[in-house]
């Protein structure tokens, strides 16, 4: 049976979705069942989190709200998971901020 979850974050790192957020991003959501999509609306356009090259391509600014959206079976627990690390501005914390 497959789950659908969504959700939403506040990207407070001071770059916002660049080369290392992005990658960490990608990097959690290939670990993942679900198919996991992000947007910088609700109405989209959403693309994969999966895709590094796609989700850098975004260019999400500081203080951009970041829509998460996932299907399949673990797909609660993805969008937790990407929420968490934007939350935890990408476990970069003490890292030259």
């Amino acid at each position: 049976m497959s789950e659908a979850a969504a959700g939403s974050v506040v990207i407070t790192h001071d770059v916002g979705l660049h080369a290392r957020p992005s990658v960490k991003l990608t990097k959690l959501a290939k670990g993942y069942a679900s198919a996991i999509e992000i947007a910088g609306s609700p109405e989209g356009p959403w693309i994969d989190a999966k895709s590094i090259v796609k989700v850098m391509a975004m260019k999400a600014k500081q203080n951009a709200t970041l829509f998460v959206r996932a299907s399949g079976a673990d797909a609660e627990a993805a969008v937790t998971a990407v929420i968490g690390l934007v939350r935890r501005d990408f476990d970069e914390a003490g890292d030259g901020h």
